[in-house]
């Protein structure tokens, strides 16, 4: 066989290797209707001579055929985010058994990188996009755009039904009410508090949830044992930030028996600067974290943690795309899906031993 110009292996190639037309060629790999007409043998020996090829079908003319690219964008605010990666991954499996290919642009916390990489996806054509994004920030303009153009748009992590976005998230309230309560029926009366920055959704309805739990058992938050996070730009600063914190509180030598950290890299931060301060966890206090990331579950102490189920709300997210795109209807009127939190209980937490005071 003659070297080819390109690297890829054509139809023409398939043709020229077993002596049938272009179009016997293509009717046969596409396995298109006309292909019952293709005798068995020859469509056998074709499909061989292929195989042996390497020949794969071209998705690019296959899309300008059909007019659509298969194509659908995936654009996290920050895949650094410990949150971001399983979202993706639930994403991923959900379109293995579909010609669907996930575009994924990473726009690490900045909004032109994000408004960058939205653009790219829509002039490469993409069919949807989900982004995955906790993080407040202007939605207008490209979103629109991409609205105008029919292309599906969901979102993971935000509610913006309001500019007819499906959305999916956690209900973060309810989160921070399991996390609240879970310390309270251990007896902490004298808990910290990390709260989410500003930037982040999903940091206010936490900390309601917390003042909820702690009211309903009347319970007083002491704000001087609450702290929030600055803007976070990597979850460096998360784990940083937690383990500032602990530092504070004992240099102020705050009495507290109990953390509640805004989340799970955060929580393991409280951790460390509480072994610096020679505090052990859970005997000298007890941390709670949020998300239940991988380095939550293998640390020692392991994190008593809220769980959110990132992987199944990527699925979720993905089928509900495919099936609007099924439909063909872009205009499908938004909707809003709350999955719920899980505690789960790890040797990070244990009940308050009532003669003992954390402080220093």
């Amino acid at each position: 066989m003659p070297q080819r110009k390109t690297g890829h292996v054509t139809l023409s190639d398939v043709a020229r290797a077993t002596g049938f037309s272009v179009s016997t060629v293509s009717i046969t790999l596409s396995e298109a209707p006309l292909s019952a007409n293709v005798a068995a043998s020859t469509r056998e020996m074709i499909r061989k001579t292929a195989a042996r090829l390497g020949y794969h079908p071209d998705a690019r003319a296959r899309s300008l055929r059909k007019r659509s690219s298969g194509t659908i964008g995936v654009l996290a605010f920050d895949l650094s985010d410990p949150f971001s990666m399983p979202v993706v991954q639930g994403i991923q499996a959900g379109l293995h058994d579909t010609d669907y290919l996930p575009l994924v642009m990473d726009a690490q916390t900045e909004r032109k990188v994000f408004d960058h990489s939205l653009r790219l996806m829509l002039e490469r054509r993409v069919e949807g996009v989900i982004v995955i994004a906790s993080w407040v920030f202007d939605e207008s303009g490209l979103l629109a755009d991409a609205q105008k153009n029919s292309v599906q748009l969901l979102i993971v992590g935000r509610d913006l039904t309001q500019r007819n976005i499906t959305s999916y998230l956690l209900d973060n309230e309810e989160g921070g009410a399991l996390a609240m309560a879970h310390l309270l029926d251990l007896g902490h009366r004298r808990i910290a508090v990390i709260r989410g920055p500003n930037e982040m959704f999903d940091s206010a309805p936490r900390w309601n949830g917390i003042l909820r739990a702690a009211k309903a058992r009347g319970v007083d938050v002491d704000l001087k044992l609450v702290t929030q996070l600055p803007s976070i730009g990597t979850t460096d600063d998360a784990f940083e930030g937690g383990r500032a914190f602990v530092r504070e509180l004992v240099k102020k030598r705050r009495s507290f028996t109990a953390v509640v950290a805004f989340d799970d890299m955060t929580a393991l931060g409280v951790v460390r600067g509480l072994a610096e301060a020679g505090i052990s966890v859970p005997d000298g206090c007890s941390v709670i974290g949020f998300d239940d990331v991988l380095p939550a579950r293998v640390t020692t102490p392991a994190i008593t943690t809220v769980r959110q189920p990132m992987r199944d709300m990527g699925q979720q997210a993905i089928q509900r795309m495919l099936s609007a795109l099924k439909d063909g209807n872009a205009s499908t009127k938004a909707a809003r899906f709350y999955c719920t939190p899980e505690l789960i209980p790890r040797s990070s937490t244990a009940a308050v031993k009532t003669k003992r005071k954390t402080s220093a």
